[in-house]
């Protein structure tokens, strides 16, 4: 059966009541204090895996769509990539606002100092980059430069896991999960990223 525009329609409903119904449980057991002994990680955690799994959705969608010849499912893409950034966000807002209470400075000193931060903000700017420009009018407007910079994805995919990974201090079994799952996404779709990579690497190491 070929996917109908109703069908996304009833699909880009779902994934809005699955993130509304998130965002409502996590607000509920902020005012109940219902995130344990250290409701700052706990907000940080479940937001921070609130993103990567929307940007996992987001990674499989091409694949799937191929596989099942569904291009329909496509137009989903871009509403669920948005919802990675506002996870994203709201993790990033977290970290800054409840841990060290908006310094600008001390926020700049972090990020350099600790690597696990670095790399999660360099994830963010690019879903960051990419949320910015998911618009049509901004896609046509930048034409092939548009695709250059959307494949950046892959840097997120690759760094987000790494970053839930080197931020625990215990309990690795489900970073190392999501770090295979972000690998099978890049498997899926190995001559796009070799690609990217060719394009994104000096020519020097290239001959290396």
């Amino acid at each position: 059966m070929k996917l109908l525009p109703k069908h996304i329609t009833v699909l880009k409903a779902f994934v809005h009541a699955i993130n509304l119904a998130c965002l409502s449980w996590l607000v509920l057991a902020v005012l109940g204090d219902r995130l344990g002994a250290d409701p700052i990680q706990a907000l940080s955690h479940f937001t921070g895996k609130a993103a990567l799994n929307m940007l996992i959705v987001t990674m499989l969608i091409s694949p799937v769509a191929r596989h099942f010849k569904q291009g329909m499912l496509v137009r989903a893409r871009r509403m669920i990539g948005l919802y990675s950034f506002f996870w994203a966000l709201l993790h990033l807002s977290v970290y800054a606002w409840l841990d060290l209470g908006l310094n600008l400075s001390l926020l700049g000193e972090e990020l350099i100092k600790r690597p696990y931060l670095t790399i999660g903000a360099v994830s963010w700017l690019v879903l960051f980059a990419l949320a910015i420009t998911s618009t049509q009018k901004i896609q046509r407007k930048m034409g092939k430069r548009w695709q250059t910079l959307h494949n950046w994805v892959y840097l997120a995919v690759i760094l987000s896991p790494i970053h839930y990974y080197w931020s625990v201090k215990s309990g690795i079994t489900e970073p190392l999960i999501y770090i295979l799952i972000s690998l099978a996404l890049l498997a899926l779709r190995w001559k796009t990223f070799k690609r990217w990579v060719n394009h994104c690497m000096p020519a020097r190491l290239q001959q290396s």
